[in-house]
């Protein structure tokens, strides 16, 4: 072999300027739409996409994807303004130390729209988040469909989408709105698992202000159509409100604690050593009241019964008749379905049923276990109700828990009257532990009700119908309206003290841990809808 053909042995190293390239590069994508959008961006308290990321991941641990990437498009223009990154930051990271993949749109770039080199890097995100079962997170700032790319847009939301369905019940989903999101942008978040707002600064709506007016002659603004306070209160299309940029971070942060990796892990326990007692669960014997009639909040049952100062409620502003959120009890997660009797006597509503029926299959979905507790009069009377359908919503939370597959405790404090009874984790439904306190009152329904029914003949013939009333009242309370015709049945499996119960259900999630049911073979279900 020639010496003209021999390799070289030279050790020379790559030109300094290749290197000061690349740092141009880095840097000029870091910019994003440049010093003046980011400063616009910051004058309306909301974070750019890279600072968002900072907050959100741990430090140090985010690893870009697509940094370079940059649109193909030459109508209108374009191809004179072809930003790095091209208005989304993507990668992946860690939070407490947990993979998670991310997505961060750059409003600066574009006013964040979506085009198909953007939708193209979420879809990577996302592809790479199912094939190694760590939760997604996208933190959406954007103004839409990039109109300059047409139907290329829209696909791009398409195939979004589709992934998001395949993804839902395999890996966490969650959706941070920092800013604006319409039109069809607004199905992505909504197919997720969890929906954060920032108040003031973030808007979901299919059509805006403009639109509305011109179709319906509303005059809206775009707040009250579709800001986080309207989809916390009146809608239920946000799970939780928070008060700015960093609030939302951290409180998605804490929420992705509560869920495992993926559909076949659990979720993560805190050693039981590491945990702090509960609060005083004596007191708990007196917090009912006596007289049936009169409320008190499962807010103060809850925090006596899990671990310290460990309760995330998930839409508290949202059908406020149930209490829906995770929790640990003896440092394992869990998910809290409760009735509220401080709010339309704990009745089930339209809104209610559907809250707590998607809660229940996230929960079943990601392995969380459930503790159900009960104080439920009924579903809610009314022509409003009726109309508007409470039948096949009420029969969303029965479904819901029929399906679900995960432990499940119920606890049921006062009362569980009629088919209420049966929605909310009965044994008849496959709930596994279900306990009582001396308080509670199993029966068809409340004993007024069932005197005036069961005793209308007498009730005509007595001299005195209200003393009668009275009579057959106590004799309905103290013959049905306790907890143990129930237990007799071995539809109650104990009766028990209230402050006996957080050692009881940490007891009973221990025995329940390694459940497995096996459920008939089926495509899918028909989820009344």
């Amino acid at each position: 072999m020639s010496d003209e053909s021999a390799p070289s042995s030279s050790n020379e190293s790559p030109p300094a300027d290749r290197y000061d390239d690349l740092e141009r590069r880095r840097e000029e994508a870091a910019k994003g739409g440049g010093e003046a959008r980011i400063e616009r961006q910051h004058e309306k308290d909301k974070l750019t996409a890279r600072e968002r990321l900072d907050i959100l991941l741990d430090d140090d641990s985010f690893e870009e994807l697509g940094t370079f990437v940059r649109h193909q498009e030459t109508n209108f223009g374009l191809d004179e303004d072809r930003p790095p990154g091209d208005g989304v930051v993507t990668g992946y990271g860690t939070i407490n130390g947990r993979l998670v993949y991310v997505f961060s749109q750059d409003f600066t770039v574009y006013g964040g729209s979506l085009g198909r080199a953007h939708a193209d890097k979420i879809v990577k995100v996302m592809e790479k988040a199912l094939e190694n079962g760590a939760p997604v997170i996208g933190l959406n700032d954007s103004g839409g469909a990039r109109i300059q790319e047409g139907v290329k847009s829209l696909g791009g939301y398409a195939d979004i989408f589709k992934l998001n369905t395949e993804a839902s019940g395999v890996v966490p989903q969650i959706s941070a709105i920092m800013g604006p999101c319409a039109g069809g942008a607004v199905y992505s978040p909504a197919i997720t698992d969890f929906t954060l707002m920032v108040e003031d600064s973030s808007y979901m709506f299919v059509t805006g202000p403009n639109v509305v007016k011109t179709v319906t002659q509303e005059e809206v603004t775009a707040n009250d159509l579709g800001g986080a306070r309207t989809h916390a209160t009146k809608s239920g299309v946000s799970h939780l409100t928070c008060s700015n940029d960093v609030d939302c971070l951290r409180r998605i942060r804490e929420l992705v604690g509560y869920l495992p990796q993926n559909c076949e892990e659990d979720p993560p326990r805190v050693p039981r050593e590491e945990v702090e007692s509960a609060h005083d669960g004596d007191a708990l014997d007196g917090l009912v009241p006596e007289d049936p009639n009169q409320p008190y909040d499962m807010h103060d049952v809850i925090r006596h019964l899990v671990d310290a100062d460990d309760f995330f409620e998930i839409q508290p502003d949202f059908g406020e008749n149930l209490i829906t959120g995770f929790s640990r009890i003896g440092g394992r997660p869990v998910g809290i379905v409760a009735n509220q009797p401080a709010v339309l006597a704990g009745t089930l509503d339209i809104d209610a049923s559907i809250k707590g029926a998607r809660f229940v299959r996230t929960c079943d979905a990601f392995n969380v276990p459930l503790l159900v507790m009960e104080d439920v009069p009924g579903f809610l009377p009314g022509t409003d109700q009726e109309w508007n359908g409470i039948i096949k919503h009420g029969a969303k939370l029965l479904y819901a828990f029929c399906e679900a597959t995960v432990p499940r405790i119920t606890v049921i404090t006062r009362k569980a009257y009629g088919g209420a009874y049966d929605v909310m984790n009965s044994k008849h439904i496959g709930g596994d532990l279900n306990f009582a306190w001396p308080t509670a009152e199993v029966a068809v329904m409340g004993p007024k009700s069932a005197v005036e029914i069961i005793y209308r003949d007498e009730l005509e013939a007595a001299d005195d119908p209200e003393a009668a009333k009275d009579d057959f009242v106590e004799q309905y309370r103290d013959r049905f309206a306790t907890p143990y015709v129930a237990a007799e049945y071995g539809y109650v499996d104990d009766v028990i003290k209230p402050s006996e119960t957080r050692k009881r259900l940490i007891r009973g999630f221990d025995m329940l841990e390694n459940k497995v049911v096996n459920n008939p073979r089926k495509k899918h279900g028909n989820m009344p809808l």
